[in-house]
């Protein structure tokens, strides 16, 4: 192939495509593994903290503990939302949850004091504040969509515990606490997927963090990035008994149609965040007495192992979307999650374009007509 050729080879998708260079995660799809600056997803799944995860991607190196005590009074400081948001809220209340945070995101530059300031100290700033706000505007939707009253934050609980205690009024067991923040944790950052890289594009404008986020939720909405939690719960509905599991799956292995929660754009082997999910759907679908769920889980996991090695693994989101049901959330809302986990990795991979900024401006390669003689209007 000559060099002009190469030059011109379409990788559609930007598929295998690197646009720039990050020391904050590391992906091997072959071998399932992910980290963050240099921490296995495993270690901080196992022992870290949604807060001190949080704290690992704004700054590069996990926290003491005084860092991380001051790290969480911040987080804590901006648990709340300028009035006239709620009133955006109330306005677009009949909308989709995800139209209304990226709506209610946009609206917080405006009386955000660092909006203008795109220095590092201040996109951490915004970046602290957005991860504090989005879980409200999350909540505060939700309650008043069901005519219920708004719960205020309660300052006593961690970020997770607090998210799930808006959301239903009442405070989480424990086990339910910990389950949604390792839930925050496993999401909290994923390279340059679509999203995030939707951010970066924004930010490589010199736009604001504001910006980056509005537009990475306008891409996170859409079902083909953000979606498959809410598809795998609608798959585990249909399917409804786990022996018909298998002939499900034969169904729609004949048709050449996706199994929900199976396969994934980097990995080739089993996604490294969901085995931390798989007993937490075991052990919750028992504290809540629906352990149907899980049993329609394990059987699906059986009935696809025939494509395991076509690099057809469990992702992470086939467990999350029966986490979040099992936790009594509306179907609805099962991205909006996602992103309430994922502002502190949207704000890394702000802060990391603007590091050395450049224009992301990649071409389209022209394969339409020749040169046309224009020919007058009249003469047409």
């Amino acid at each position: 192939m000559s060099e002009d050729a190469a030059e011109k080879r379409i990788h559609r998708g930007l598929k295998g495509v690197y646009f720039d260079r990050s020391p904050a995660t590391y992906i091997d799809g072959q071998a399932g593994e992910l980290r963050y600056y240099g921490y296995s997803i495993h270690d901080l799944a196992e022992h870290s903290t949604f807060e001190e995860t949080a704290y690992l991607l704004l700054h590069a190196e996990l926290p003491d503990q005084a860092e991380l005590a001051e790290f969480d009074r911040s987080l804590k400081a901006e648990r709340q939302l300028p009035e006239p948001i709620f009133e955006i809220i109330k306005s677009i209340c009949t909308a989709h949850p995800m139209d209304v945070l990226r709506t209610a995101v946009s609206a917080l530059a405006a009386f955000d004091p660092d909006t203008a300031d795109n220095s590092a100290e201040a996109t951490i700033r915004k970046g602290i504040r957005l991860s504090s706000q989005v879980p409200i505007i999350v909540a505060a939707h939700h309650r008043l969509r069901e005519g219920k009253a708004l719960i205020a934050p309660d300052q006593t609980l961690g970020h997770a515990a607090n998210f799930l205690a808006m959301l239903s009024g009442e405070p989480p067991s424990e086990g339910a606490a910990r389950l949604m923040d390792l839930d925050f944790i496993l999401h909290a950052e994923h390279g340059s997927n679509a999203s995030s890289f939707t951010a970066r594009v924004v930010a490589g404008t010199d736009a604001n963090l504001h910006a980056a986020v509005t537009a990475a939720i306008g891409a996170l909405s859409g079902p083909a990035h953000g979606g498959a939690a809410e598809n795998v719960m609608k798959m585990a509905r249909e399917i409804g008994d786990p022996g018909e599991a298998k002939a499900y799956v034969k169904a729609k292995r004949a048709n050449r149609e996706a199994i929900m929660g199976f396969g994934h754009r980097v990995y080739r082997a089993e996604d490294p965040r969901a085995r931390h999910l798989r007993d937490g759907v075991e052990r919750l679908s028992v504290e809540k007495g629906e352990p149907q769920w899980n049993q329609i889980l394990v059987a699906l996991v059986e009935a696809m192992k025939p494509y395991s090695r076509h690099g057809v693994n469990v992702n992470v989101d086939f467990y999350s979307g029966v986490i979040y049901h099992l936790h009594g959330i509306s179907q609805d809302l099962f991205v909006p999650i996602f992103a309430v986990g994922r502002v502190p990795g949207w704000t890394l991979q702000v802060l990391q374009q603007m590091e050395s900024n450049i224009l992301i401006r990649p071409l389209l390669q022209y394969n339409g007509p020749d040169l046309k003689t224009y020919t007058p209007l009249q003469d047409r």
